[in-house]
This record gives C-alpha cells, sequence and structure tokens, in this order.
C-alpha cells in the first residue's frame, strides 16, 4: 500500500535512479519528508520516489526489516518473483522454462509456489497444532473414563444414603446436585490449577514470534465452562440412574 509518493513507471527504464522504501526504512533515513531525498545504494545514488506501507516479507518470527524496492538493472538474481494471470499458470512455467532453456540449457529450471512456500515458514505450528488437537482428544478421552468409573464407584458406595433420602423426600434435583458436587468441585480445583499453567506455556510459545496477539482472559473461561459441561455430562448419566433407583431396592442390597 503507497503511503506517500507514487509508484514506478510503467517503463522501468524511466526509473532506473528511483527507489521506494518501507516506513521501517524511512524511518531510519531521518528525513522528515523522504520523496525527493537521495538514497545510495553502493556507489550508486538512487532518489525516492514512494514510501510504501510496511509488509510482512519474512515469517512473523521475524521483525519487518527495512526494505528498499528497485527496478535497476542487476546481474546477481538468484530468485525471480512473476505473477501469473488466473487460469494460465500452468502456460506461464512452461514459458518461462523455454526461456531458460533458450538463455541457458545447462541451467535447471526449477520453481516454488509463493503461498506453497508462505505455508511452509509455518510448518512446525501447523504440526504442534495439530499434535495438541490430538493429545487433547486423548486425554479428555481417558479424564471421562476415569470420572465415570469414579461416579459409578461412588454411586454404588452411596446407594443406601440415596435410598434413604429418597424415602425421606429428597428429589432427583437434589440427589443429583449432592453427588454431582464432589465432582464439580474437583473440576474447579484442576481448573484453577491449569490456569497459570497453560498461560505461561502460551506465552513463552508467542514470545517466538516478532508480533503476535495477547491472551484474552475469556479464552481461559471458556475452557472452563467447556471442561465443566464434558464432566457434567459424563457423570450425569450414572448419577441419573443412581437417583432414579427404586429405594426398596437400595434399601435392600447388601
Amino acid at each position: 500500500q503507497l503511503l506517500s509518493g507514487r509508484n514506478f513507471y510503467a517503463d522501468f527504464q524511466e526509473d532506473s535512479l528511483s527507489c521506494i522504501i518501507n516506513q521501517t526504512a524511512a524511518s531510519l533515513t531521518g528525513y522528515k519528508e523522504p520523496i525527493g531525498q537521495p538514497l545510495y545504494l553502493g556507489n550508486r545514488k538512487l532518489q525516492i520516489v514512494g514510501v510504501v506501507k510496511d509488509f510482512h516479507f519474512q515469517s512473523l518470527h521475524e521483525k519487518i526489516l527495512p526494505l528498499m524496492l528497485h527496478p535497476g538493472k542487476n546481474i546477481w538474481y538468484s530468485t525471480i518473483l512473476f505473477r501469473a494471470k488466473s487460469g494460465q499458470t500452468n502456460t506461464a512455467i512452461t514459458g518461462l522454462e523455454r526461456m531458460v532453456k533458450n538463455l541457458n540449457p545447462a541451467f535447471p529450471f526449477t520453481y516454488k509456489f509463493s503461498d506453497t512456500e508462505y505455508t511452509s515458514l509455518y510448518k512446525s505450528e501447523e504440526i504442534t497444532g495439530r499434535l495438541s488437537v490430538i493429545f487433547a482428544i486423548l486425554a479428555i478421552f481417558i479424564s471421562c473414563l476415569g470420572l465415570m468409573g469414579l461416579s459409578i464407584f461412588t454411586a454404588e458406595q452411596r446407594m443406601r444414603e440415596i435410598g434413604i433420602r429418597k424415602v425421606l423426600g429428597a428429589s432427583v434435583g437434589t440427589l443429583f446436585s449432592l453427588l454431582s458436587k464432589d465432582f464439580m468441585t474437583l473440576v474447579g480445583i484442576s481448573f484453577l490449577i491449569s490456569i497459570p499453567l497453560s498461560w505461561w506455556s502460551m506465552h513463552k510459545w508467542l514470545q517466538q514470534f516478532a508480533y503476535h496477539t495477547n491472551i484474552p482472559l475469556w479464552t481461559f473461561l471458556m475452557a472452563g465452562i467447556m471442561a465443566a459441561i464434558i464432566a457434567l455430562a459424563t457423570v450425569s448419566i450414572q448419577t441419573i440412574r443412581a437417583t432414579r433407583t427404586n429405594p426398596i431396592k437400595s434399601l435392600r442390597s447388601e
């Protein structure tokens, strides 16, 4: 995005001594109004004709560096960036390969797509994200199995108490609340322990990036609510079953 000045002319020969810089480079020059000011590229004196808004041309792990765009001739090109029209990518690649073979048959023609290269900058983050999801699902599944077993054991241990309370007029909702309270207390304690640990680990991971977001509080609250819902749904099946059992059978059981 051009902030000030102009873009290069269509005929680059007219701008052979012109350059466009980004905001970071403009701040380092010390010019209050950089347009029209000189800037040296080695021994060559160029003139600044435009300033563009800072944009990321590296990974977000890196800070935006000073950038100078110059349309002049260069003999040490190693990579050339081409933009093909929509639907004509294969035609463009075929033409570029033919041109390279004509100019230098011994030079191997290789190409990559910019979107693929951009994605590869965050390959490790993608792998980490997928592994985190898999292990999170496994952890939730194992925890639910443990909660289910604990709820079954607790319900069996308190079967007589449930029967007596039902005879004395306790409602299903009251009994459900009584049996679920202990489990929800454990979930609450684990949630309080996990908040500082998860915040610390996320904070350390985000520090790897030069540009990153802040960690909002609502993400932890949402995680706690979802954990409570999952835990409640896990223990509710056995808890409701225990509260609906005929009190006579409960009192007769050994």
